[in-house]
């Protein structure tokens, strides 16, 4: 054992750049694994990230507004409970209506300080907070509340609400929009949130208020509990309304579980791609060494000896490296700009961070210790007899196509790059390099091919379900067809289709989907239709992913439910996109709905806009036009989640980037050191070393070429079936995946292969200033 720490030692003080670049290597792989692992939970526990950031409540209890709610000092005996580790208000509330443009929302006023309050603390996305002595009232819009209104900072709303001496209408300016905790505002589900001042309040006048406080608990688990103790002590007369922070994580959480899904994927295949490349390097490392291998083994070493030094070797790199990496994220990671230095600074609030902080670098360093293990058992069989061993590949003669290649007169520093690359000896090691340079890439490709996805949602809602941008509702539904003429006649309204929408019991009555009726079978709805046909005829009707997994059946079949009391029964003649309540939908005409109920009046109208229509200005020109009150809403965008999921794709191939570099830089080193004597025998043949450089260059910037396109090829057709496969599995319904426009994979390859021969410059220079004089142990 003496023996063997003794050539660890002299090995570790003659291969000092190997080692530190070994240690390096696992470091970064470590920081790039933890870095993803912080993104993946900022990114898929949406709801914890702002309830950490704004040390939200876990229980919110409203007083009732009839002037018997609750007061400061009541809230003493609830701050002294052992369960309760702060209590925030309470707040004054009345309950109001806000309208700007036509689109109108339920609010409940809170009324706050000029500061936001520590605990249940808002946070502002975009303008400031309320601020005293403005010449106009002000108000924070929650954010969804906000998206519903169209309303941003410097925008006025009105509100409505009922004063002491009947309704009254103020404006008030919007100053900011704000994130919070509790649960979002939803159209016909519930009051948004709007922030005011105590002063606001006063002026508005409001006939009743009420209270609002909020509980943040010492333990989660204890909410029921502390509800009880809470209500005991305020008494149960005085409560209105209490919300938990389960309704409010699971009304985020729901629209996230298709982001949440592709972000876990990522994260095994970024931890695969991570142990790939450290593998690689440890097996170059070991090959490297042959020749050294062998002395230990004519002066006495056994097989087991040269096992056990590598293993301790590469182990102690492996552990030196986690710690580096680990400690190099936990206390530099929170300074990295943009989201990945908010995700690392949120991580030690987050669920499970402490089991990814010692999960993550245990299992990297397993895996190392795997691949050494193997590299090792092959160290151990290096015969001791130089004659018997070769360190490197033999060189062999140029092939017939080099050979005619060079006869037409093409650059010799391409057609030897070409060789190096691909015909060498070695090429299986070299083949296989490429591709672990590719597994990287491709995950890049990948993430990509979300990206585009998400953005279709934006600048192509119609191909993912969303063919309606507005909503249009009458307190009165109409009789005949006169609003859906006047809807038409708006500027850049292209279609203004009639529906209505149930809720309907599953066979059995074990469950609930919706029943959407839209269109007529004259004028039919858009529906984005992936397999089948769109309805046109009685009794038809397109259903979501959702529904089909829901009842198990599949395009062409029949169904049956039951609709206010009455049967239904709809024969699926194709599956549509459906973003909306899980895919448990069930599309067909008002004309077939109104063959079971004669009577049956639209409910809504869902306004498709013409391609350079601006939907704020249509919803602002649709009252005047309707000639009723109407209510308009905009459609929900179901991309747009907490999570800011393009942003984390975005930081997501960072990483995957930093892989790609390390896996790229021991390929250039392994590839120069294996074919270090055909370059030494070309410079013999008079080649000059400017012309050897140039051979190192395009050889590596071949092979990142070769990757490249491998990787990009297989990323895409990876990509596009993981997407669908999993907005399949969320309800949403497979066809929504979507590749990204050639150019930008074009720039993907040509960036990779840029790389590459940058990286490759720096050993080039150094080979073509080598001297035949200063290789020979090498040419042996």
């Amino acid at each position: 054992m003496r023996a063997t720490w003794r050539w660890v030692h002299s090995d570790l003080r003659t291969h000092r750049g190997e080692a530190l670049f070994a240690v390096l290597a696992s470091a970064g792989v470590i920081v790039s694994l933890l870095l993803s692992a912080a993104l993946l939970s900022y990114a898929v526990n949406p709801w914890q990230r702002l309830f950490n950031q704004s040390r939200g409540s876990h229980v919110w209890i409203h007083g009732r507004d009839d002037g018997h709610g609750f007061d400061p000092a009541d809230l003493a005996p609830l701050a002294a409970l052992d369960e309760v580790a702060a209590v925030s208000g309470p707040f004054r509330t009345a309950t109001a209506a806000l309208e700007t443009g036509g689109t109108r929302a339920g609010v409940v006023l809170r009324a706050t300080g000029t500061s936001p309050p520590d605990t249940g603390r808002p946070l502002l996305t975009a303008g400031h907070w309320l601020t005293a002595g403005a010449p106009a009232d002000q108000i924070v819009l929650e954010r969804t509340l906000a998206r519903t209104l169209w309303a941003e900072p410097g925008e006025t709303v009105t509100v409505t609400l009922t004063g002491r001496h009947g309704p009254t209408t103020r404006t008030l300016r919007v100053a900011g929009v704000a994130e919070t905790a509790e649960p979002r505002y939803r159209a016909g589900q519930g009051n948004g949130i709007g922030w005011i001042l105590p002063g606001t309040l006063d002026r508005l006048d409001p006939a009743t208020t009420g209270q609002t406080a909020g509980l943040r608990l010492k333990d989660p688990d204890d909410t029921d509990y502390a509800v009880q103790r809470a209500v005991t002590l305020l008494g149960a007369a005085r409560i209105d309304q209490v919300t938990k922070w389960q309704q409010a994580k699971a009304d985020v959480g729901g629209d996230d579980r298709l982001l949440g899904q592709i972000f876990a994927a990522f994260g095994l295949a970024a931890l695969l791609a991570a142990a790939v490349a450290v593998a690689g390097a440890v097996r170059a490392r070991v090959r490297g060494q042959a020749g050294d291998i062998a002395v230990l083994k004519a002066v006495g070493f056994t097989p087991g000896q040269v096992v056990r030094g590598f293993l301790l070797q590469h182990c102690g790199f492996a552990v030196a490296g986690a710690a580096l990496g680990t400690a190099a994220t936990l206390t530099l990671g929170r300074w990295t700009p943009g989201r990945i230095g908010d995700a690392v600074a949120l991580w030690p609030r987050m669920p499970g961070h402490r089991a990814a902080v010692v999960g993550v670098p245990v299992a990297a360093v397993l895996l190392i210790a795997a691949a050494t293990a193997l590299a090792a058992w092959r160290a151990g069989r290096v015969p001791p007899v130089p004659a018997a061993r070769s360190g490197h590949p033999a060189a062999r003669p140029l092939s017939a196509l080099g050979r005619r290649a060079l006869g037409l007169r093409l650059s010799p520093v391409l057609v030897l790059g070409w060789r190096s690359a691909f015909t060498a000896p070695g090429r299986t090691r070299a083949l296989g390099a490429t591709a672990r340079l590719a597994l990287p890439l491709a995950l890049i490709t990948v993430a990509l091919v979300a990206w585009t996805t998400l953005g279709q949602f934006r600048t192509d809602p119609a191909r993912v379900g969303r063919a309606a941008a507005l909503t249009v509702r009458t307190e009165q539904p109409p009789t005949g067809d006169g609003l859906t003429a006047a809807l038409e006649a708006v500027p850049g309204v292209a279609d203004a289709v009639p529906g209505a929408e149930f809720t309907a019991l599953v066979p059995g009555q074990t469950g609930t989907l919706t029943l959407r009726g839209l269109g007529t079978r004259a004028a039919p709805y858009p529906h984005t239709v992936v397999e089948g046909r769109a309805p046109d005829g009685p009794d038809e009707a397109v259903a979501g992913q959702g529904l089909l997994d829901l009842l198990g059946v599949r395009v062409g079949e029949w169904v049956r439910m039951t609709v206010e009391g009455r049967p239904q029964i709809l024969h699926l003649v194709g599956r549509s996109i459906e973003p909306d309540h899980g895919g448990r939908v069930v599309s067909t005409t008002l004309d077939t709905l109104r063959d079971g109920a004669p009577g049956l009046r639209p409910a809504f109208h869902a306004l498709v806009l013409r391609p350079d229509a601006d939907p704020r200005a249509v919803a602002a020109a649709v009252p005047a036009a309707a000639g009723a009150r109407v209510e308009v809403r905009g459609t929900a965008d179901p991309a747009d989640g907490e999570g800011a999921p393009r942003g984390v794709l975005a930081a997501l191939v960072a990483v995957l980037a930093l892989i790609a570099l390390v896996e790229l830089l021991t390929l250039i080193g392994t590839g120069v050191r294996d074919r270090v004597r055909d370059l030494l025998a070309l410079r013999a043949i008079g080649l000059t070393p400017r012309q050897i450089g140039a051979v190192v260059v395009t050889s590596a910037a071949l092979t990142t070429l070769a990757a490249a396109l491998l990787g990009t090829a297989a990323g895409a057709a990876l990509g596009h079936r993981l997407v669908d496969a999993e907005a399949a599995a969320t309800g949403l319904g497979a066809g929504v995946a979507r590749l990204p426009d050639p150019a930008v994979l074009a720039a993907l390859v040509l960036a990779v292969t840029a790389t590459g021969a940058l990286a490759a410059l720096p050993p080039a220079v150094r080979t073509a200033r080598r001297r035949l004089v200063d290789s020979a142990g090498e040419t042996l």
